[in-house]
C-alpha cells in the first residue's frame, strides 16, 4: 500500500467510487486549491482503496489543528488496515504543518469507524454532542 497527497482533479476523479456521491468539480478545485486542506489517497498496486480529507482550523486562542472530515475505504479493501494508516499519516501530515491536534465526528453506533480511529490512537471525547445547521439552496 502507498499514501500519496492529491493536488490534482484528475486523481480525484479516478478515485470517486471512494466517495459518497461523485465529486463536484467546482468544489474540487476549490478544496485543492486551498493549501489548508488535505486529500490522501493509498493505492494498493495502483488503484485506489481509501482516501482521507483533512482541514485545517486556526482559532486565536487556540491554535491550528486539524478536523478529519471523512474517512472512505472501498469495500473490497476493508479489514487491511488501511483506515487507520490514512488517519495515522493525516496526523503525521498534521504535526508536519505545525497542528496540537487532530479530531473528528464519527455516529455513536458506528462501531467499524471508532475501531478504526482508537486503533489509530484516537480517544473518545466523553460527553460531546453534535450539532448541525443545514442551509436550503433556494
Amino acid at each position: 500500500m502507498e499514501i500519496r497527497r492529491v493536488t490534482r482533479t484528475e486523481t480525484v476523479n479516478a478515485a470517486a467510487h471512494l466517495f459518497d456521491t461523485a465529486p463536484e468539480q467546482e468544489a474540487t478545485e476549490r478544496f485543492l486549491a486551498d493549501e489548508r486542506h488535505h486529500l490522501l489517497i493509498a493505492y494498493v498496486d495502483d488503484a485506489p482503496a481509501g482516501m482521507v480529507t483533512g482541514v485545517e482550523m486556526t482559532h486565536p486562542d487556540k491554535g491550528t489543528e486539524m478536523f478529519l472530515y471523512e474517512l472512505g475505504v472501498d469495500e473490497s479493501y476493508r479489514g487491511r488496515g488501511i483506515g487507520p494508516a490514512l488517519v495515522s499519516a493525516l496526523a503525521d501530515l498534521s504535526r508536519e504543518r505545525g497542528c496540537y491536534g487532530l479530531w473528528t465526528l464519527t455516529e455513536e453506533g458506528n462501531a467499524a469507524a471508532r475501531a478504526t480511529y482508537r486503533r489509530a490512537g484516537g480517544t473518545p471525547e466523553p460527553g460531546q454532542v453534535a450539532l448541525t445547521w443545514t442551509f436550503d439552496e433556494s
